[in-house]
């Protein structure tokens, strides 16, 4: 199974994104906890694409694709941005940031799924591969 989607950066598009994880997460037989986990580390980064890396150009896309293969789901969502440089993340668990109102999407969506790589894209942009293995 491959679902792709391509938007705009619009937050509008949050809960189209959030729609169609869901159905995914169903078709693919994931429980309540883990559909909903999975939908949150989504939603996350397509947040962080559209904010941080499409700094909200509504002239600028980012791109989900869902994917499944040998009972492992592939998300993927790329942006059209400059990129950053993942080590360069703050610690959102340092006492320094505890209270800060961001910062805290990648610690999550690292928390939620099995495993998350962050890379420029050959696209250009920045891409988020996140793994979760099905049951």
């Amino acid at each position: 199974m491959v679902v792709r989607l391509e938007f705009t950066s619009a937050f509008e598009m949050l809960d189209f994104v959030q729609v169609v994880s869901d159905h995914v997460g169903q078709t693919l037989g994931l429980d309540d906890d883990t559909q909903h986990y999975v939908g949150v580390a989504i939603r996350e980064c397509v947040i962080n694409a559209i904010k941080h890396g499409n700094r909200s150009d509504s002239h600028k896309h980012v791109f989900v694709e869902f994917s499944t293969v040998d009972s492992v789901l592939t998300i993927r969502v790329r942006d059209q941005g400059e990129g950053f440089d993942p080590d360069t993340l703050a610690d959102p668990l340092a006492p320094e940031n505890l209270l800060k109102a961001s910062g805290r999407g990648i610690f999550l969506i690292r928390s939620f799924m099995d495993d998350v790589e962050l890379r420029s894209a050959p696209e250009g942009g920045m891409e988020v591969r996140m793994i979760k293995r099905l049951p």
